[in-house]
């Protein structure tokens, strides 16, 4: 019987794909299906560049085009994040305080302390909020030092430097990327940079790309652990509890995409 839609030679050809797949790729679709649910089950159903990442590290020889045909024909898709208005700390510019762009979006460094980035990101639990800041190593792309907060304020940010300062002491060189925050303007934040000889940098007026490595991490962790999932979370003691576990999958586990140079 003649199809109305499709012709027969087409037909038949996706009906001999499908039977290829079968034959040539049962062992990574099974692979394929164990790793999305492996990684639903603990956060949010992954897309297929994710999962071509882990099926790389594994020793699958395939491309991204099949991951994602796979994925459709099994009918398992990623999770889509709808555009937020995200926080901000900017506050104006101070005379003598600004710092040139010394990235120029070459986020990436050969070694570790050679650039980190930071910035603070907001969660908004039902009208409640807590405010993330993190440190961003340029050459692994892990977590070096963090603090979780009830309020942006000074005293968190010069927290998280502490940390970092801890466990990462020679640092006479790095240089530290942020946008123009009002905590990165603060005397205090900058005389802690400049006794260690790190070099400050700053994004451009209302660039946001300038910032594209911290933007990128806080867009993964809002969409794998909160956007979609905040009945999850009953206080926010349960919410910081789950942002600290992450951050720990984060660094210990996750694979991550290497942000496009801009």
């Amino acid at each position: 019987e003649d199809l109305p839609h499709i012709s027969r030679s087409n037909y038949y050809d996706v009906y001999t794909r499908e039977d290829k797949d079968q034959v040539h790729h049962s062992d990574v679709m099974m692979r394929i299906r164990e790793i999305y649910d492996e990684i639903k089950n603990r956060y949010v159903a992954p897309g297929y560049r994710r999962i071509t990442h882990i099926l790389h590290r594994e020793g699958y020889q395939i491309n991204r085009k099949t991951v994602n045909r796979l994925m459709r024909k099994m009918d398992l898709y990623g999770y889509v994040m709808k555009r937020r208005h995200p926080y901000s700390s900017y506050q104006g510019d101070i005379k003598g305080r600004i710092k040139p762009d010394l990235i120029k979006r070459k986020f990436f460094a050969l070694r570790p302390n050679m650039k980190w980035y930071t910035d603070i990101t907001e969660f908004n639990l039902r009208g409640k909020k807590l405010y993330l800041s993190p440190i961003i190593d340029g050459c692994g792309r892990d977590i070096v030092a963090y603090n979780i907060s009830r309020h942006p304020n000074l005293k968190q940010v010069m927290s998280m430097l502490d940390d970092a300062f801890k466990t990462n002491q020679a640092l006479n060189g790095l240089i530290f990327h942020t946008d123009r925050g009002w905590q990165y303007q603060h005397k205090a934040y900058q005389h802690e940079l400049a006794i260690r000889g790190i070099e400050q940098s700053m994004s451009r007026k209302g660039c946001s790309p300038d910032d594209g490595l911290m933007e990128g991490f806080f867009g993964i962790i809002k969409r794998e652990m909160f956007y979609g999932q905040e009945k999850k979370y009953a206080s926010l003691d349960e919410l910081e509890q789950a942002i600290r576990k992450y951050i720990d999958y984060y660094n210990t586990e996750r694979t991550k995409d290497k942000l496009k140079e801009l």
